[in-house]
């Protein structure tokens, strides 16, 4: 269970140190210029390198979550977050301009699927009343609040309104969402090191099925 659950850790680490070194090489402006488009530039691996090291951490966590009694929901969720992201890294977004490609779709839809499950997840954990329970509530929150803002431009744009985004902050809403949604994985991991906490939330799961 704690190497899972190290392991999941150093994936995470690793997925964001290498986030952060694509953001500070690429010197693109984070306000505005969606993660996607990182992809373009010189270290344009790091992003596929990120995104499948958070997907591994992800499923890591997913399994020390199944062995702790979590519910099928939480690790389904939890997996179908590891898979969008990996899903988003191996298929990229087009570039500014070129009309949407079967690679661009999936990326989009992979991401949007991404940004939903997640939320979801720390949600029915924190009804579950595992360890920072309401962090991993106001977090979640806080990640749907940020989806809807990101899902806003697109719904604006299909009614024929030209808006860019150098119009709003969609790198900063972007952003947002998957940080908000690491910190809630984060504390998914971080609630089962103690044994006292494992045993909580495998009581949780008995009293909700019976």
């Amino acid at each position: 269970m704690k190497a899972l659950l190290v392991s999941g850790f150093a994936a995470i680490g690793t997925g964001t140190c290498a986030m952060l070194t694509l953001h500070a090489e690429a010197g693109l402006d984070p306000l505005h210029s969606v993660i996607s488009v990182y992809a373009f530039q010189a270290s344009g691996w790091l992003l596929p390198a990120s995104l499948t090291l958070f997907a591994a951490g992800s499923s890591l966590i997913a399994e020390a979550l199944r062995r702790a009694g979590a519910s099928r929901w939480v690790v389904g969720l939890l997996l179908a977050w590891g898979v969008s992201m990996f899903l988003i890294g191996a298929f990229p977004t087009d570039r500014p301009g070129l009309p949407l490609s079967l690679s661009g779709g999936i990326h989009r839809y992979a991401a949007f699927a991404a940004f939903l499950v997640m939320p979801m997840a720390g949600l029915l954990l924190a009804r579950a009343r595992i360890r920072y329970a309401r962090a991993v509530r106001i977090l979640s929150g806080l990640a749907i609040g940020a989806l809807v803002l990101v899902v806003i431009p697109y719904v604006v744009r299909m009614f024929g309104i030209p808006l860019t985004n150098d119009d709003i902050p969609a790198g900063l809403t972007q952003r947002l969402v998957v940080v908000t949604e690491l910190g809630v994985l984060a504390l998914a991991g971080l609630s089962m090191l103690r044994p006292a906490a494992r045993r909580s939330l495998v009581t949780s799961s008995v009293v909700r099925q019976a």
